[in-house]
């Protein structure tokens, strides 16, 4: 279960905030910042983290505030992106860099555009998965915005009640509801009908993905075990707490250059307005430096882990021309 040759430290962040931060490659090579989305961890990016320190690079690779062996604050206003961007800014600065690359998966990548909008002279590139860059609206929320698109039952709508979606993930089976969620095939919007639970609603049957090892799965289900996924959802519970504080940015547009990765089967790709939106310009529009877009096909949300050698290389290609 545990990656080869990784090591693990524990980095203070903010008052009261220490982060698990896993590490490969060498001391002294160009830092890559690994950040993970949503039911994630460090652990998610192992095999690029290989792939980057056989390549020169420095691969940091955190748990985020909440999850896994970092501190998970009390507070479920205290998971905005500027608090997590924050953690990020002062980890950073421990690694005693000028600047660094950054890959983001999922609300990682949301977390990613927000450091590359708030601080870009931190960062060098960016290679961003699954979860495209919309600029804040000032015409309302984003959770306003969903439930326009997808109606009230979408899985983010479902996450925002403080003890529905912790008492419906409090499985007996943990491994079981990994599978379950790593799993995922459909190509929509994740949508929960009234009778259903979120576990209910999705298409997988609870085998085991070809792409991870049971050792892979037990890896899940002992962390969160042991944390729970409240500090996950707080990023969902933010989501609005996030629009009211970045009215600054409204319309700001990314500069850093970019290359992004989705797949075909992504619920992300396939939510209403996105294709449009990454095909006909809009994308370009925003991340005026968007200098690559990869569309995979054939694979789900969890990219970087089903195809992990073409993930890595199109990571690890990408950062070596800067």
């Amino acid at each position: 279960m545990e990656a080869e040759g990784v090591r693990h430290r524990t980095v203070e962040v903010a008052r009261g905030v220490r982060l698990h931060v896993a590490e490969s490659g060498p001391e002294d090579g160009p830092a890559v910042l690994l950040l993970h989305g949503f039911p994630d961890l460090w652990y998610g990016w192992r095999h690029q983290m290989a792939a980057l320190a056989a390549r020169g690079f420095r691969a940091v690779a955190p748990d985020l505030r909440g999850y896994g062996d970092s501190d998970a604050p009390p507070d479920a206003g205290s998971y905005t992106t500027f608090h997590v961007v924050g953690d990020l800014v002062a980890l950073i600065a421990d690694l005693a860099q000028p600047q660094v690359f950054v890959a983001g998966h999922d609300w990682g990548a949301i977390v990613a555009w927000q450091l590359c909008l708030l601080r870009p002279d931190l960062v060098r590139a960016l290679v961003n998965l699954s979860v495209v860059y919309h600029p804040r609206r000032s015409e309302g929320s984003p959770l306003e915005a969903v439930r326009a698109l997808c109606g009230e039952d979408h899985y983010m709508c479902h996450f925002q009640k403080p003890g529905v979606a912790e008492a419906e993930f409090a499985l007996p089976d943990m491994r079981h509801l990994f599978k379950k969620v790593l799993g995922m095939r459909k190509a929509a919007p994740l949508i929960l009908p009234k009778d259903k639970t979120f576990f209910d609603s999705l298409d997988s049957d609870g085998t085991c993905p070809a792409w991870l090892s049971e050792e892979d799965i037990s890896y899940y289900a002992d962390k969160f075990e042991k944390t729970g996924f409240t500090g996950g959802f707080n990023y969902y519970r933010c989501m609005d707490k996030n629009w009211e504080l970045s009215a600054p940015w409204t319309g700001a547009p990314i500069k850093v250059p970019t290359k992004f990765i989705v797949g075909d089967l992504d619920l992300t790709y396939n939510t209403p307005g996105v294709k449009d939106y990454i095909h006909k310009g809009g994308l370009k529009a925003m991340v005026p430096n968007l200098e690559d877009l990869v569309i995979m096909e054939g694979v789900g949300h969890f990219i970087n882990q089903e195809k992990p050698n073409e993930v890595s290389d199109h990571i690890c290609e990408f950062f070596s021309k800067f």
